[in-house]
């Protein structure tokens, strides 16, 4: 199946009625037009993917060798710059923009973001583990309980510790698109996506779908 894809901007949420009067919770993902930065190719890359640029950028801000890179398709300096393996992009060209109107609502996408940091966490908060008697005189409460066995006299690998929690990439597969507003560049997904707003997100038509 031909994947399509496009880079946005979480908003926030909201919720809209359909036709029958139910509400619907949405993800407001504003996405300006993407343009086409590079285009990788199986004979001089090894593999076929499209690099976007998302979201203008002061050209102040960016050093020589992105500014040349930016030259050559004769764009904007871009915020954001992220390559998707898109097998059905095969007719876009470099300088070429890429629209939401490649979506339509009814379509499954799936969202790709970046979680929000938690910080440093327990392992009840981390990996949902249960907690100890909270009785006088029990001296565990919230602690990481066994370590594992005797005989290998180390603690074995994957064993679920405390540490950093949250801030990964995460996906969330088959959200529909409820409604997409080309005036204002505005594409609604049904439900949430992962990340805090103002934060960029990835929307690809559904693998599975």
């Amino acid at each position: 199946m031909a994947r399509k894809g496009i880079l946005g901007r979480k908003e926030g949420m909201t919720q809209v009625f359909d036709e029958t009067g139910n509400m619907i919770p949405v993800t407001v993902i504003s996405a300006e037009p993407n343009v086409v930065l590079q285009k990788k190719t199986m004979e001089t890359d090894g593999y076929e993917a499209v690099q976007l640029g998302f979201m203008d950028k002061r050209a102040n801000l960016v050093n020589k060798p992105l500014t040349g890179h930016f030259a050559k398709t004769e764009t904007t300096p871009k915020r954001y710059i992220k390559e998707m393996r898109l097998s059905g992009m095969k007719e876009y060209e470099p300088g070429q923009e890429v629209k939401i109107d490649i979506f339509t609502a009814g379509d499954y996408v799936d969202v790709t973001g970046t979680s929000k940091g938690k910080g440093y966490a327990g392992v009840i908060k981390r990996h949902n583990q249960h907690r100890g008697p909270m009785s006088h005189g029990s001296k565990y409460h919230r602690g990481v309980g066994s370590m594992g066995v005797i005989s290998p006299n180390h603690i074995r690998k994957g064993k679920n510790m405390p540490g950093r929690m949250g801030h990964e990439t995460v996906t969330i597969q088959n959200l529909q698109v409820v409604r997409v507003d080309m005036e204002r560049n505005i594409i609604l997904i049904k439900g949430n996506v992962p990340g805090p707003n103002k934060s960029l997100i990835e929307i690809k038509n559904a693998i599975k779908k």
